[in-house]
């Protein structure tokens, strides 16, 4: 032993011993005596300091050993005898064992001090203090009883109190909050919340929050990831399953990696996990603010016992929650199922009921009998249907002018009318074509709106129902059943009986009256005859119309009545031969166009397109001055002839002031729009010899202001002018390309995703450039199609990919690829592609041309008569990129489609957090497929997430990088 025990001042006056014992007297805590005992040994001399100690138990006072030299001598005083004297560090120390190995007196003594003097001078009032430590220490220990039975009477009813919620009609957030009303009257619990976790699905949930110091707290009805959770307090608790106490510093030490706090610091923190089984299932957490609480192994002991009680009344009331959703949801399918069947038995007994009736009145129709017999009849045939006691057939007229009534019984009476038309209830239905029916009520509100007069023989009805009779869309009359007794109505079954009967009465009275018909067209031919006689007079008259017009557009734009090309040539190249006379002058053409004028004129219409150019027109010619001028050369395209200019500065000024004019908004069609233009400028000086040369370099310049990104200016110069040679010489190796064969087909392999087997390829161009090495279609493309050498590339494509998949591959595999609007617009273009199958030995079924939206847009229904004509053939026809465009569901049953290709911009978003939309567009697409019997080809694959949801959705084929990059059809024969 090696530390001394302090020395505490010795008292400055020895106690009264009367004093002393009347204190004793009134002391009722061992802690109040133990300092009885200890200032009574202090005042005896020879003893520097006492102290009483307990060893088995942690109260206030006596205390416990305070050091290990304080614990070794008090253990030593159980083993020996009172009085024993021990020597540590030099200090004598006196031993007693004061109760029952409980408590010892420990008195440090002086050099001069005995501890048996002492001990005996102490001795009657030492014996009168244990006495009445003991009675004290049997008190305490009573009352510490009582306090710990009265906690656990507590706890017991708190725990009561939850199983009782858990079987209570409480909804969740009311239980969860007297759940937090129940632990925050067994502990501080002002800031507490509870997690339920869901190890299956690696989420969690804020079930309840209460902080009173958090303003961001969690969304109470939404999961949570954990990850997204991750190094938080929370996610610890649920990761290690083990509970977290104390300050932000103590659960550093407690935790396996960072810590990230959320929410404001707590000065206290205890976090406990709800366990079930050894799984984490869920944690609760209580945190103090600035209160001095601070939570003790006894709170975490506690916490815990109570969250095993909440996680199983949490697990009941889900549970029971879940089990009424369940019943509910059962009963109210049973009840829609059984809602179904019923409407099934009365749909199966009305179809049995109308196609009795139908089929009475198609025999009708073809009997031998007279016309009244025959209206007669069908009205035999309508009252086994309907309440029709009371029934009309009204005819028009052969001039429509009268309303003819064949047939007409009324309570029991046979009426004959024929009356002129009118604005009655019959001409109401007559005019819109459509059925009604209505209350007596319904027919005076239409009264009342001036929709029809009424016209009643005899006493109103109570109800009214009429049904057009109609022959190729054409309404000839109408029948009608009405009723004149209250407790009758008609409704959406009668009517959609008496519209079925109508259309049979109407071809009976058709076929009875085409005699008369025939005459009557007859007729119309005559009268036709002569309409179109005065048509072509004023055609011939509108003709000669149109040749003045022309004769004007020859030099000005006919919607704006600028100049146009023409005419600007020929300014263009009078001021150039002026420029030629004259090599110091100089002038500038700017190369104006609308920028995105396709969407305005598609989305608003021609008309409002016409406005919008006439609008730009006006604004062009107010910054123009004399002489120069502004020209109309095309449908969006505009030019400004600046005349004379000192330097190019003076054309990009102008330039400016076009574009900043433009720009203000503009309002169309009620839409307000920001229009733009791209200007290319071209500077002439001598060195231009006709308009032509000046107008080409304009327009590159124009070119070059749309690739900067539209919305601004150009100036041609002399790296435009190299990139126009670069262009010219890739014409030419294009050309050469063609004639040396360098050109040849890559195969992308299509795959049945089912079983993973190739089941057809997409051919793709690839150019062998000598010196480039190999090209990919982006690298030529565009030049080519500017070039009008597109046409023959592909068709070169077309015929090496024909030959070699029939030559090299398996005959059941197919071919597809794809055809531009440029293919589509030869009406020839069927017979072009089964000569080329001819020749190459390929089956027509297995060639699949895949056309894009944008290929439809130019004239779908020729588009429609090729494809056609190449099914009937056996070619098939697949729709690309579907649905990126704008009208893609309505190509799907207008055109002859055997496949078609979901859009890689679909599938590139399958693998992605937040896909449900792209998720929900491609199961309708598959879903749409299906039921139209079309084939389906998922585009761009390339994750191994993207394909396994293709085929747990039921997408059929599919191609990609993941299955299979482009390549020579001999890599993949092999």
């Amino acid at each position: 032993m090696s530390r001394t025990l302090p020395i505490p001042a010795r008292p400055t006056r020895e106690p009264e011993n009367a004093a002393w014992l009347g204190c004793l007297i009134e002391a009722a805590t061992p802690g109040e005596v133990g300092t009885l005992i200890e200032n009574l040994f202090q005042s005896q001399p020879g003893c520097l300091q006492a102290r009483v100690l307990r060893l088995d138990v942690q109260s206030e006072h006596p205390e416990a050993p305070t050091s290990a030299e304080e614990l070794l001598l008090a253990q030593e005083a159980t083993r020996a005898v009172d009085g024993v004297k021990v020597s540590v560090d030099g200090r004598q120390y006196a031993l007693s064992l004061l109760n029952e190995e409980r408590v010892v007196l420990l008195l440090m003594l002086s050099a001069e001090g005995s501890a048996k003097t002492v001990l005996a001078n102490a001795g009657p009032y030492l014996q009168l203090g244990v006495r009445q430590l003991h009675h004290a220490i049997k008190l305490a220990d009573l009352y510490d009883s009582h306090s710990q039975l009265e906690h656990s009477e507590n706890l017991q009813r708190a725990l009561f109190a939850i199983s009782d919620l858990a079987g209570s009609n409480l909804d969740m957030p009311e239980m969860l909050r007297e759940i937090h009303r129940i632990v925050s009257g067994l502990m501080y619990a002002e800031n507490f919340f509870i997690v339920r976790y869901h190890p299956e699905r690696e989420t969690l949930r804020f079930l309840y929050y209460a902080d009173i110091n958090d303003q961001d707290q969690p969304d109470t009805n939404r999961d949570i990831r954990l990850e997204d959770r991750q190094h938080t307090l929370t996610w610890y608790l649920l990761a290690q399953g083990k509970p977290l106490m104390g300050s932000n510093e103590q659960l550093l030490e407690q935790v396996d990696g960072p810590l990230i706090l959320s929410g404001p610091d707590s000065d206290d923190w205890l976090g406990v996990p709800m366990l079930h089984n050894g799984q984490v299932l869920g944690a609760l957490v209580v945190q103090s603010y600035g209160s001095g609480i601070v939570y003790s192994r006894d709170d975490l002991a506690l916490l815990e016992f109570v969250g095993s009680h909440i996680l199983t009344a949490l697990a009941r009331k889900e549970s029971k929650d879940e089990l009424e959703l369940r019943v509910r949801q059962r009963t109210e399918e049973l009840d829609r199922v059984n809602r179904g069947l019923r409407q099934e038995v009365r749909e199966r007994h009305r179809a049995e009921r109308l196609q009795e009736a139908l089929f009475q009145i198609a025999q009708l129709a073809t009997a031998d009998i007279d016309e009244n017999t025959f209206y007669e009849r069908v009205h035999t045939v309508v009252g086994r249907l309907l309440d029709a006691k009371n029934f009309f057939i009204a005819l028009l007229s052969d001039d429509r002018t009268k309303l003819e009534f064949p047939y007409y019984m009324d309570a029991g009476v046979h009426h004959t009318l024929t009356r002129p038309i009118g604005r009655g209830l019959s001409e109401y239905v007559l005019r819109r074509g459509q059925p009604w029916s209505g209350s007596r009520e319904d027919i005076m509100e239409l009264a009342r709106k001036g929709e029809m007069v009424p016209h009643h023989i005899g006493e109103p009805s109570v109800c009214w129902l009429g049904v057009p009779l109609k022959v190729d869309e054409a309404v000839i009359g109408l029948v009608v059943v009405q009723s004149y007794d209250k407790n009758t109505s008609y409704g959406a079954p009668e009517q959609e009986l008496l519209s079925f009967v109508a259309l049979q009465i109407a071809n009976s009275i058709y076929r009875r009256r085409s005699a008369a018909a025939l005459h009557m067209a007859n007729l119309r031919l005559e009268h036709r005859v002569e309409e179109r006689t005065r048509e072509l007079r004023a055609e011939i008259v509108r003709r000669e119309q149109m040749q003045q017009q022309l004769h004007h557009q020859v030099m000005h734009d006919p919607l704006t009545g600028l100049p146009n090309r023409g005419y600007l040539r020929e300014r263009l190249d009078r001021v150039l031969q002026r420029i030629q006379g004259e090599p110091n002058r100089r002038c500038a053409l700017l190369y104006m166009d609308i920028d995105r004028f396709k969407v305005i004129n598609d989305s608003l219409g021609h008309l409002a397109g016409d406005e919008f150019l006439k609008a730009i027109a006006m604004r062009l010619l107010t910054h123009v001055r004399e002489p120069d001028m502004v020209a109309r050369l095309s449908g969006d395209e505009f030019a400004i002839l600046l005349e004379d200019i000192e330097m190019i500065a003076t054309a990009t000024a102008i330039a400016d002031r076009v574009l900043q004019a433009v720009a203000v908004p503009l309002r169309i069609s009620g839409k307000e729009l920001e229009p733009s233009v791209s200007v290319g400028i071209a500077c002439g000086d001598a060195s231009y010899l006709d308009a032509d040369e000046l107008i080409r370099d304009a327009d590159m310049a124009l070119y070059q202001a749309k690739q900067l990104g539209r919305k601004r200016f150009a100036v041609f110069d002399e790296a435009l002018a190299k990139d126009m040679v670069d262009v010219l010489a890739m014409e030419s190796e294009l050309r050469k390309a063609l004639r040396q064969n360098e050109f040849e087909p890559h195969f992308q392999p299509i795959y049945r995703l089912a079983d993973n087997k190739v089941v057809g390829y997409e051919a793709l161009i690839r150019w062998n450039h000598p010196q480039r090495g190999l090209l990919k279609p982006h690298d030529f493309v565009k030049i080519a199609e500017d070039s009008g050498l597109i046409e023959a590339i592909d068709w070169r494509l077309f015929e090496l990919s024909c030959r070699l998949l029939a030559q090299q591959a398996p005959s059941d595999l197919f071919i597809t690829f794809n055809v531009s609007a440029l293919h589509l617009r030869h009406t020839d273009f069927d017979t072009r592609v089964l000569k080329m199958l001819e020749r190459t030995g390929l089956s027509p079924s297995r060639l699949i041309t895949e056309v894009t939206e944008g290929a439809l847009l130019d004239n779908p229904e020729s588009v429609r008569t090729v494809l056609d004509r190449l099914r009937i053939a056996g070619v098939g026809a697949a729709l690309d990129d579907f649905g990126t465009g704008y009208s893609s569901l309505s190509y799907l049953h207008s055109l002859p489609l055997r496949m078609l290709k979901i859009d890689r911009a679909f599938v590139l978003e399958l693998d992605k957090d937040g896909r449900s939309n792209s998720t929900t567009v491609v199961a309708a697409i598959l879903a749409l497929a299906h039921a139209l019997n079309i084939q389906v080809i998922a585009e761009g694959i390339e994750t191994q997430a993207q394909l396994d949801t293709l085929l747990s959705m039921g997408c059929e084929m599919g191609q990609g990088y993941l299955l299979g990059r482009p390549a020579p059809l001999a890599h993949w024969t092999e």
